[in-house]
């Protein structure tokens, strides 16, 4: 085998970081891989955090004492949050979406990996800092982009089923009333998925009136869990007032004109 390089070192370290956001690897790791002292190592880790920093890649932290290491944490400018949420709706935005009762279809969207891993760093972004034990979802369209945005945390992702399953065992069940439509709707958790005293970070594809997200709030409540945030990919302009307040959206529907064949998203602010 050929003698490994500083520049071996660097991109290995990069592409183990950056493909495991929030997970903390040790010197030691590294140290033993490479079979180099660690001196060395913190020399291209150093190196590796003026790369993300210049470029504006996310933050590289080191952590000091025993069970300290090194981490990447992503994070996005205030630009690439415009851009990406423009291009969004500029995808969005397509007269072909419409389908027959003012529906849009989205299932490309919400089902490409290229984009539902930016808007899982997106929706993950406010959260970095933030104490989160799982990130929490109700099926189906939600599923990719809360399994995204759990990478992005490192914490595990927990989806909240319409109905009970026998393989799930033991469910805390409950009915919530549709925000929109006034319908009586249920949803089930396995009681064995969330301890008690978990915080969790609810993650939609869309909402209209919140009652599905005050539903899902209300069982965490039975589950003695908490919601420390709500992020969806849309929200829709009206009604103005929702059910919950706590929640992020990265564009708003205005309307769906199927007659004059013409859709309006724009970023939220």
């Amino acid at each position: 085998m050929r003698k490994i390089t500083k520049n071996d070192r660097i991109g290995y370290i990069t592409k183990t970081l950056s493909e495991n956001p929030k997970r903390v690897y040790t010197l030691n790791y590294f140290a033993d891989y490479f079979n180099c002292a660690k001196s060395t190592l913190s020399e291209d880790i150093d190196y590796v955090r003026h790369i993300f920093s210049d470029f504006s890649l996310g933050e590289i932290e080191t952590i000091s004492g025993a069970a300290g290491g090194v981490q990447y944490i992503p994070s996005l400018t205030e630009e690439q949050k415009k851009e990406f949420c423009q291009h969004l709706c500029q995808v969005i935005n397509n007269k072909e979406r419409i389908i027959t009762g003012g529906f849009i279809y989205t299932n490309d969207i919400l089902f490409d990996p290229s984009i539902t891993s930016m808007i899982g760093k997106m929706l993950a972004d406010p959260y970095q800092k933030v104490d989160v034990d799982y990130v929490v979802t109700i099926e189906a369209k939600g599923i990719p982009i809360a399994l995204m945005t759990a990478k992005m945390l490192n914490k595990p992702m927990i989806v909240i089923r319409k109905s009970a399953r026998l393989t799930e065992g033991t469910t805390i069940q409950m009915n919530y009333i549709t925000g929109s439509s006034r319908r009586i709707q249920t949803m089930a958790v396995p009681k064995k998925a969330i301890p008690k005293g978990s915080k969790v970070l609810f993650v939609d594809d869309f909402m209209k009136a919140g009652g599905t997200a005050k539903g899902v709030t209300d069982l965490m409540k039975e589950c003695e869990a908490e919601v420390v945030g709500i992020g969806v990919v849309m929200t829709t302009a009206e009604p103005r007032e929702k059910l919950i307040n706590n929640y992020q959206s990265l564009v708003v529907l205005e309307n769906v004109d199927d007659v004059n064949q013409v859709i309006n998203v724009y970023p939220s602010k």
